[in-house]
C-alpha cells in the first residue's frame, strides 16, 4: 500500500473528531477477536454443510465473501498494531464491514429464512456494548432495514413462485416482530447500561485522580508542618542566644568568649537550612536520593545520625533485633520526622535515659515496631486521653504538633502510633510499620 492511501485510510478512519483513547483500541481488539472466531467458524461451517447438504450452495460467492472478510481481518490487525489513533468512527466501520458481509451471506443463503440473520442481533449488541448511542441507533435502524428487506425480498419471490405456505409467512412475520423488538430492546437497554458502566469508569477514574491529588496535598502539609516543628527548637535557642547576647554590653562581649555562642549559633542555622533541604528534596522530582523503600538498618543509621548530632549529651540506647536488620520498610523522610519529633520528646522528658528499640512482629502481618521509652514521670492521664490531636502537649512552649503530625504521617503509610505510660518507667511510644515486599 502507498504513502498516499496509508494517509487517506487513516484520515478517513480517524474523522475529524478523532481523540488518542485506550478504550477504542482495547475494544478493536476485542471486535477482531470475535470477527475471527465467526470467520473460522463460517468457513468451517460452510465446508461441512456443502459436503453433507443435498443443496448446492453457491461456493464461489461465499469463499470470495469469506476472502474479503479475512482481508479486513487483517487491515484491522494492522490498525491495532501500526496505527497511532483508534477512533469510536473506526470501530463503527470495522462492525459496519460484519453487517455488509453478513447481509451478502444471507442474500446467497436463503435470506430471512437463514437463521444466520439472528446474528445480527449479536452484532448490534456488540455495537451498543463499545459505540456509544448515537452509533448503536444508527446500525439497530440498519439491522432493522437489512432483515425487512430480505423478509420481503424473499415473500415477494415465493410467492411469485408460489411456493410459500401460508403459516410459514406467518412464521416469518412473527420472526420479523420478534427482532425488531430485540433490536429495539437491545438498543435502548444495552447501551445504555454500557453508557453507565462507562461513566461509572470516568467518575471512579476521576474519583482515584482525587485521591492521589488529595493524598499528594496531605504529603506536602504534613511534611511542610513537620518541617516548621522542626525548626522551631534550633530558631528558640538562636533567639535565646542573640537575646542574651544582645543584653550585654560591648565591654562585657569583648571580656567574654563569644566563640562558643556563635558555633551554637551556626549550628542551629545549620540545622534550620539541613530541615528546609530535606523539605525541597522531598518535592524534586528528579532527585532519586528520597526512595520509597528502605532498609531498616538504614532507616535506623539516619534517625541515629541526626539525632547524635543535634543532642550530643543525650544518652540514647539504639537496639535492633538482627533479623529486622534487612527487613525492608516504605519511609520516607516524613517517617523520619516522626520518629525523630517522638525521640526528642522523650529526650525532654526523660530523666537520665531513653531507649529505641527496633522488632518484628507477624501476625497478622509481617510488621516493624519501633519502641521509643523515656524513664521520665509520664503522661498526665487527661493528656494522654488526647494525645494525636493537634495542640496538645505537656510543655507550655510547645506548640501540642509533634505526635499529630507523626501520627498523620505513620497512618498515611498503613501504620499506627500507640502512646502509653509504663508503670515506675516513664512514656512509651510504640510505631508500627508493615513490612515492604
Amino acid at each position: 500500500m502507498s504513502k498516499t492511501g496509508i494517509a487517506w485510510l487513516d484520515t478517513l478512519l480517524r474523522g475529524t473528531h478523532g481523540e488518542l483513547r485506550m478504550a477504542p483500541r482495547v475494544s478493536l481488539q476485542r471486535l477482531l477477536a470475535l470477527r475471527t472466531l465467526v470467520t473460522a467458524t463460517g468457513i468451517l461451517g460452510t465446508f461441512i454443510f456443502d459436503f453433507f447438504s443435498p443443496l448446492n450452495l453457491p461456493v464461489l460467492p461465499i469463499a470470495a465473501l469469506l476472502v474479503g472478510i479475512v482481508v479486513s481481518l487483517a487491515l484491522g490487525v494492522w490498525r491495532v498494531r501500526r496505527a497511532t489513533l483508534i477512533t469510536t468512527r473506526e470501530l463503527a466501520a470495522h462492525l459496519a464491514l460484519d453487517f455488509v458481509f453478513v447481509t451478502v451471506l444471507l442474500i446467497y443463503t436463503g435470506g430471512a429464512t437463514n437463521p444466520l440473520i439472528s446474528y445480527l442481533l449479536v452484532l448490534l449488541a456488540v455495537g451498543a456494548t463499545l459505540l456509544n448511542l448515537f452509533w448503536a441507533n444508527i446500525f439497530s435502524a440498519l439491522a432493522i432495514v437489512v432483515y425487512t428487506v430480505l423478509l420481503l425480498i424473499g415473500i415477494a419471490t415465493d410467492q411469485h413462485a408460489e411456493h410459500m405456505v401460508p403459516d410459514f409467512q406467518v412464521h416469518l412475520v412473527g420472526m420479523w416482530v420478534t427482532f425488531v423488538v430485540s433490536a429495539l430492546l437491545i438498543t435502548a437497554f444495552v447501551s445504555r447500561m454500557a453508557q453507565a458502566i462507562r461513566s461509572r469508569e470516568v467518575t471512579l477514574a476521576k474519583a482515584r485522580e482525587d485521591a492521589m491529588r488529595n493524598e499528594q496535598l496531605v504529603a506536602i502539609g504534613t511534611l511542610a508542618a513537620g518541617t516548621a516543628h522542626a525548626l522551631g527548637t534550633p530558631l528558640a535557642t538562636m533567639a535565646v542566644l542573640l537575646s542574651e547576647l544582645d543584653d550585654q554590653s560591648e565591654e562585657q562581649l569583648r571580656e567574654q568568649n563569644v566563640k562558643a555562642d556563635i558555633h551554637l549559633l551556626r549550628e542551629q542555622v545549620v540545622r534550620c537550612k539541613h530541615s528546609l533541604d530535606e523539605l525541597t528534596r522531598f518535592y524534586n522530582k528528579n532527585d532519586r536520593s528520597q526512595p520509597g523503600r528502605l532498609r531498616l538498618c538504614n532507616f535506623d543509621d539516619a534517625v541515629r545520625d541526626y539525632i547524635t548530632n543535634i543532642h550530643p549529651g543525650a544518652h540514647i540506647d539504639f537496639t535492633m533485633d538482627e533479623d529486622c536488620r534487612e527487613l525492608m520498610i516504605s519511609a520516607d523522610i516524613t517517617i523520619r520526622h516522626a520518629l525523630i519529633n517522638i525521640i526528642e520528646n522523650a529526650i525532654k522528658a526523660a530523666r537520665s535515659q531513653v531507649s529505641v528499640t527496633y522488632s518484628g512482629a507477624q501476625p497478622p502481618q509481617p510488621q516493624v515496631l519501633m519502641s521509643v521509652q523515656d524513664d521520665g514521670p509520664g503522661i498526665p492521664p487527661e493528656v494522654l486521653e488526647s494525645m494525636g490531636e493537634p495542640f496538645i502537649s505537656t510543655r507550655s512552649d510547645s506548640m501540642g504538633l509533634g505526635i499529630f503530625l507523626a501520627n498523620a504521617s505513620i497512618q498515611r503509610h498503613g501504620g499506627s502510633i500507640e502512646i502509653f505510660n509504663v508503670k515506675d518507667a516513664g512514656a512509651r511510644t510504640v510505631i508500627r510499620l508493615p513490612v515492604s515486599t
